[in-house]
């Protein structure tokens, strides 16, 4: 699977159900396995006036990758 083909899908917590936003990087470790997904949140008001809209989502914390999600857990 490409970079392209994951950063289409939508990336959902399965605590909440709610969309938490869309890919705009990976960070790779030092044997070129991927590490975490590097999301930016999706915006509402009060997060515009935030500039930390990025969230990482590691590896082991993705349950599912189907056809349009990303289901993963949240450790809210």
């Amino acid at each position: 699977m490409r970079l392209s083909e994951l950063q289409v899908k939508s990336i959902v917590s399965m605590d909440s159900g709610k969309n938490i936003g869309s890919i705009i990087d990976v960070e790779i470790n030092e044997k070129g396995n991927i590490d975490a997904l590097v999301i930016e949140q999706n915006r509402n008001m009060l997060s515009f006036l935030n500039r930390e809209g990025e969230v990482y989502i590691y590896w082991n914390d993705i349950v599912k990758i189907g056809e349009d999600v990303i289901l993963v857990r949240t450790h809210s």
